[in-house]
């Protein structure tokens, strides 16, 4: 900002203040967004892939970072992947067991209960016969034995059967919790690989490499900057205007650039944002000639589709002039004029 006003009070003192009426005019520089590519997750720098200066397309590799930790922790969630598929496969086999032994208790109980049915005929016709004195006590006794055993062992058939139902539950549980250890060990991985994939430093959109913040061989921490670049798709210029021009320049108005290191060449541009807060204040402001002294940033940003016809030769932190046109019915001025770049 110090930079700009004295190039301002500079310009005010070389005789160059006359602008026309509906004009107005600044000095700057060309600027773009800075994007600090850093690294998600702490590591050791593996490589680096490019240079100060260079031009790189969105999704470029800049950096790659040490893997290795991170590919033996795959493979290690890779062999319990193994393991906990087993178990599934075993918890299967276990649910065919107890089935089997549920069809097993279950014609177990039918005969069981055949042999009871059958006791409990034998018993009705020996209390038949006993009464009219036909059958001897001894066999009345040893049918309501057979009866009573029968029973019993429908009871245990029907114990057996329930036992191997929960056997049954229980396998089909084991299952649940198998396939619920190879969906963690799965998201797992997925995050292993989400990690490694993070360990290769991307451009997050078109630009210039500005700096190499770290070099191959060092370690960085998570958030940890590693190269500096300029978006290209976003370059402007920051000047500053006094009040007057200020409050009549509004978002859209037209700007023409004219560059130090490009003689007789115009770039078209417009406002892109005008600061509402004076930038430069005097220590009073009571009077209208101190109201007139103060300065307003302001930012002219040129077309994205014209950055991208000449992402060769665009520079940052070229000093130039910007020409507001205030009034758009005039003509742009002798000073403003030259060839505009398309």
């Amino acid at each position: 900002m110090t930079a700009a006003l004295i190039g301002f009070f500079f310009w005010q003192g070389n005789g160059n203040d006359v602008v026309p009426e509906g004009f107005a005019r600044g000095n700057g520089r060309i600027e773009a967004v800075e994007i600090d590519v850093a690294s998600k997750l702490p590591g050791r720098i593996e490589a680096i892939l490019v240079r100060e200066g260079v031009l790189v397309e969105a999704g470029q590799p800049l950096v790659e970072l040490d893997t290795r930790q991170l590919e033996a922790t795959r493979h290690q969630s890779e062999a319990e992947l193994r393991r906990a598929e087993i178990a599934i496969e075993n918890a299967r086999l276990m649910i065919e067991q107890r089935e089997a032994e549920v069809r097993a208790a279950e014609a177990v109980l039918a005969q069981r209960q055949s042999a009871l049915e059958v006791a409990d005929r034998q018993l009705v016709r020996s209390e038949a016969l006993a009464e009219s004195s036909v059958a001897s006590e001894r066999q009345l006794e040893i049918d309501r034995s057979n009866a009573l055993g029968a029973s019993a062992a429908v009871a245990s058939a029907e114990a057996a059967l329930a036992a191997a139902r929960i056997g049954v539950t229980s396998a089909k549980a084991s299952v649940v919790g198998a396939e619920a250890a190879v969906a963690a060990v799965k998201s797992a991985i997925e995050a292993v690989d989400l990690q490694i994939e993070d360990s290769t430093l991307k451009a997050p959109r078109p630009g210039r490499v500005q700096y190499i913040v770290a070099n191959a061989g060092e370690i960085v921490g998570a958030g940890g900057r590693v190269v500096n670049m300029v978006d290209l798709n976003d370059v402007y210029m920051t000047f500053f205007l006094q009040t007057a021009a200020a409050g009549r320049t509004g978002i859209g108005t037209e700007v023409r650039l004219l560059l130090d290191a490009a003689p007789g060449i115009v770039v078209p541009a417009e406002v892109s944002f005008v600061s509402d807060v004076a930038q430069f204040t005097p220590k009073t402001v009571e009077t209208q000639v101190e109201r007139e002294k103060l300065m307003f940033r302001v930012r002219a940003r040129i077309a994205p589709d014209l950055l991208a016809k000449y992402l060769d030769q665009i520079k940052t932190g070229l000093p130039g002039v910007a020409w507001v046109r205030l009034d758009p019915a005039l003509p742009w001025p002798e000073a403003a004029e030259g060839r505009v770049v398309e």
